[in-house]
């Protein structure tokens, strides 16, 4: 990619990083922020409402044991793909770094969050996060995962991100 263009998207010409901004989601001095029920059905605060309880979003700790191509950045890319089209999120971008002699770590950041690996392929293993809020569906990548690194053996533990803040906020339901 031209230097330009790497401007032209945000990126630091020298490091490639991009520049924070700072500004944006602020609220003008005059203006004061609502506060609105968290379990309001209508809200659009993309929190998830299961069972009685809301929460910020599903937060999956997911190990690929047994796994194949867990050294091929292109691959892992793809499966980040995959989760994201499977799932119902949005992806905003991917940056993966392949080590030598080997393993990649990577992350696909998505409007409902993130997904994220490290992988040591010389055991077959990879440690994927995947976190997504809203209406995406995180479980179904775990079958994705499977089917990318051809493993049957995908461990998963679940957490609820934010279960119990909205209550310890003393927000009225």
């Amino acid at each position: 990619m031209k230097d330009i263009n790497l401007f032209q998207l945000g990126y630091g010409l020298e490091t490639g990083a991009q520049e924070e901004d700072t500004t944006r989601g602020l609220a003008p001095a005059n203006e004061s922020v609502m506060p609105r029920d968290v379990f309001d059905e209508n809200r659009d605060d993309h929190f998830i409402r299961r069972d009685g309880s809301v929460f910020a979003g599903t937060h999956l700790i997911i190990e690929v044991v047994d796994g194949e191509g867990l050294d091929d950045e292109a691959r892992i890319q793809q499966a980040f793909r995959d989760c994201v089209d499977t799932c119902g999120a949005t992806l905003l971008h991917i940056h993966t770094h392949k080590f030598s002699p080997q393993g990649v770590s990577g992350v696909a950041v998505l409007a409902e969050s993130h997904i994220s690996v490290h992988t040591w392929p010389e055991i077959g293993y990879g440690a994927f996060d995947v976190f997504m809020c809203g209406d995406a569906e995180p479980w179904k990548a775990v079958d994705v995962l499977g089917r990318a690194f051809s493993t049957a053996d995908v461990r998963v533990k679940e957490l609820k991100r934010g279960e119990g803040v909205v209550a310890e906020a003393g927000v009225a339901a």
